[in-house]
């Protein structure tokens, strides 16, 4: 099974969540890998330039996967991924990107397919994140950070995935902002809300982290028998 992992914004820990689904997946009994096929922002990591978020992938994935088949296109300047590949005269190909995802989709039992951004970020002149969930016809699974705004990005990206004739399998709560107040309020805002159900809440973390307690999802609500 293939799932399309979205957030409400920026910054509010898609990868984070991804690595922990991923990690989650194996330790239940199943082979699983996390896709990011478009990343801007790199670091040199032992002489070798790299998007962080793609290396942490890379370090879950069962099986091993190389990294030009996580990703299909890595980008040195952390911006709009349009904007940066435009600054290196670069186009995201459409084709390019699905062809990849669909082959490295083989290589295990489920897969979750990291997006940019938030939902709907466009890619190249004609085509967005959102376009490309859609052309992949997968589930999605919204990453809502919970700060000021949380209910009315999250009720907005809803509407977004399912005006489209997307699934939203689920939500996962990512509290972001460690001084937000009315936590319990605003998450019980989400439930009534939201058309899914949430099958994770993740608390606070000073630094992104991959070792996310498996416990803490409940892959029974939307994926396993």
């Amino acid at each position: 099974m293939q799932y399309f992992v979205t957030g409400t914004d920026t910054e509010i820990g898609k990868t984070t969540i991804t690595v922990g689904l991923v990690s989650a997946v194996i330790k239940a009994g199943f082979t699983c890998v996390g896709l990011k096929p478009v990343a801007a922002g790199q670091d040199l990591v032992n002489g070798t330039w790299i998007n962080e978020d793609v290396l942490r992938l890379s370090q879950v994935c069962e099986p091993n996967i190389d990294i030009e088949k996580l990703c299909s296109y890595q980008f040195r300047t952390p911006c709009a991924p349009k904007i940066s590949g435009e600054l290196e005269g670069k186009i995201i190909e459409r084709g390019v990107v699905l062809d990849q995802l669909r082959e490295s989709m083989r290589y295990a039992q489920h897969a979750f397919v990291e997006g940019v951004g938030g939902f709907d970020i466009p890619l190249n002149a004609d085509w967005t994140t959102a376009d490309l969930a859609v052309d992949l016809n997968c589930p999605v699974i919204l990453v809502v950070g919970l700060r000021l705004g949380c209910v009315n990005h999250a009720v907005l990206t809803r509407d977004s995935i399912l005006s489209r004739g997307l699934t939203l399998a689920g939500w996962i709560a990512n509290q972001v902002d460690p001084d937000f107040a009315f936590l319990d309020k605003n998450l019980e805002s989400l439930q009534q809300c939201l058309s899914a159900p949430c099958i994770g809440q993740i608390p606070f973390m000073s630094e992104p982290s991959n070792g996310i307690d498996a416990e803490m999802f409940d892959l029974n609500s939307f994926l396993l028998p």
